[in-house]
C-alpha cells in the first residue's frame, strides 16, 4: 500500500486538487532539477541546480560520490519539495489516502469525500 496526499488549490484558482505518491521519484532521481522544474518548483529546482553545478568542481571519486548522493536525495524528496511549493502558494492539504495505485486513491477518496469527486470535474 502507498499513501496518496490530495491537495486543493487556494480559492478562486483555476486549476483543480493534486493527488501526489508519496515515496522515492525515478524522475527526481534521474533528472533532478529539471524533473522539479517541470512540476513548476522554480525555487527548489533553483537550488538542486546549484548545488549540483557546485558539487561538478568537486574532484576525484568524492566528487562523483556526492553527486549521486545527491541526486539520491532529490528522489528521496522530490514529492516533498512539490508539497512545499504548493503549501507556499496557499494550496492546502485536505486528505491522505492509502491505497495500491492511483485510480485505486481516487477511487476510496472519493467514497469517503463525496465533495471532492465535484472539484475533479
Amino acid at each position: 500500500m502507498r499513501s496518496w496526499t490530495l491537495h486543493l488549490p487556494p480559492e478562486g484558482a483555476a486549476k483543480g486538487p493534486v493527488l501526489l505518491r508519496e515515496g522515492f521519484s525515478w524522475g527526481a532521481f534521474l533528472f533532478g532539477p529539471f524533473w522539479l522544474w517541470w512540476h513548476r518548483c522554480w525555487l527548489a529546482g533553483l537550488a538542486v541546480f546549484l548545488l549540483l553545478l557546485a558539487l561538478n568542481f568537486v574532484p576525484g571519486p568524492a566528487g562523483l560520490a556526492l553527486l549521486v548522493g545527491a541526486q539520491l536525495l532529490v528522489g528521496l524528496h522530490g514529492r516533498d519539495l512539490r508539497r512545499w511549493t504548493l503549501e507556499r502558494r496557499g494550496w492546502r492539504l485536505a486528505h491522505v489516502v492509502l491505497a495500491r495505485d492511483e485510480e485505486a486513491a481516487l477511487a476510496r477518496l472519493f467514497r469517503k469525500a463525496p465533495a471532492v469527486a465535484e472539484l475533479w470535474r
